[in-house]
């Protein structure tokens, strides 16, 4: 059994289509996979409670069906800060509740693959960060790094972060993001030459993102090396 942690530079860089894309690569070799998003804010309220598109999308991936609330234990409707929702719902994000539906998945998927909420250092509560989530799963983390202006400093710093919190850095991946961004090949380059983990694979910027073709720019055997 494995998994890895998804965490990202910033918020809205890709990190679902990037856990899904290793999904299907996984999937490809012949491993059965489990994909999870523990808190998801901007949810939709539907027949069978608050749903969110990002959660679903790892469902579909999956090798088999899994129950919604085992993959996203934590629901909130507006697209605010994760610990923000949780207070103005009277809710408190519990990560021994998270771990619990980790460890469901992890016992039915030869690989799960977690997807965290924004950045590194995210509050999910008064005590605990996105952080102290990765920890307590034990699981090596891949960055995701939207390629765009500032992205250098914004990988350097996340990555300089989780080795401080003592984790692993398995792999990073690039995302490019802005079409407009200048450079990218220097900036990939740059990165690359700081950062002490495998470049996972480049993905180009789509008009319509697509699971398989982000699928295509990954290269999962990095992982099973380690």
């Amino acid at each position: 059994m494995a998994g890895f942690f998804i965490t990202g530079t910033d918020t809205d860089i890709g990190k679902t289509w990037v856990s899904a894309g290793l999904m299907v690569a996984f999937k490809r070799q012949g491993w059965s996979v489990a994909g999870m998003k523990p808190i998801a804010s901007g949810c939709r309220q539907s027949s069978g409670g608050l749903r969110n598109d990002d959660a679903n999308l790892l469902i579909k991936q999956a090798s088999q069906s899994f129950l919604y609330d085992d993959v996203n234990p934590f629901a909130f409707v507006p697209a605010i800060a994760p610990h923000v929702a949780a207070f103005d719902d009277g809710v408190v994000i519990s990560c021994e509740k998270i771990i619990k539906s980790y460890r469901l998945l992890e016992s039915q998927a030869d690989y799960v693959v977690v997807e965290g909420v924004g950045g590194w250092k995210v509050p999910l509560n008064e005590q605990d960060t996105v952080a102290d989530l990765a920890r307590n799963l034990a699981l090596p983390v891949i960055v995701v790094v939207g390629i765009r202006l500032g992205c250098i400093n914004h990988a350097l710093l996340s990555y300089e972060a989780i080795v401080n919190d003592g984790l692993s850095v398995a792999g990073w991946v690039a995302n490019c993001v802005d079409t407009h961004c200048l450079r990218v090949t220097e900036n990939i380059g740059a990165i690359r030459q700081r950062i002490n983990a495998p470049l996972l694979g480049v993905v180009p910027w789509m008009e319509q993102l697509d699971v398989e073709r982000v699928s295509d720019c990954l290269d999962v055997a990095i992982l099973q090396q380690e």
